[in-house]
């Protein structure tokens, strides 16, 4: 049986300063964000059924950012899944390899960011549930 792979799972508190003009949140490469970004894309006007996801990165690495809006993010291995609510920008959430990841709940407004370890490969995207398990307790 494989080992547990969501203790790797957390959320990243970003520096924010905020003054009379706004906020202003920063996102430092190396402090930050726990690899080097090799890619960066966002989700935005997510459409009904308002999900994403549904699939798990070999080997690549992600902090997830909603910048506007909000969502819903489960995240399982073969032997568990933790919920975590993304409505906070001043909050990322680093998500490992090899996590099963299934986004839902979007409103319209929502934006969320994710800076990745690795350039998108589709090759490289395990997008059956049956197939992750097998990979994942091999781990």
């Amino acid at each position: 049986m494989g080992r547990a792979l969501l203790g790797g799972v957390r959320t990243i508190p970003f520096s924010t300063s905020k003054d009379p003009r706004g906020a202003l949140t920063a996102v430092e490469g190396g402090a930050d964000i726990p690899f080097e970004i090799k890619r960066i894309f966002y989700m935005w006007g997510v459409q009904e059924p308002f999900e994403r996801g549904r699939h798990a990165h070999r080997d690549t690495e992600q902090v997830l950012v909603c910048v506007a809006g909000h969502l819903t993010i489960d995240l399982s291995d073969p032997w568990s899944t933790e919920t975590f609510r993304l409505d906070d920008p001043t909050l990322g959430l680093y998500v490992p390899a090899m996590i099963w990841t299934f986004l839902y709940d979007f409103i319209p407004e929502t934006v969320c960011i994710a800076a990745a370890s690795t350039h998108y490969n589709p090759s490289n995207v395990i997008r059956d549930w049956d197939e992750y398990r097998r990979l994942a307790d091999a781990l």
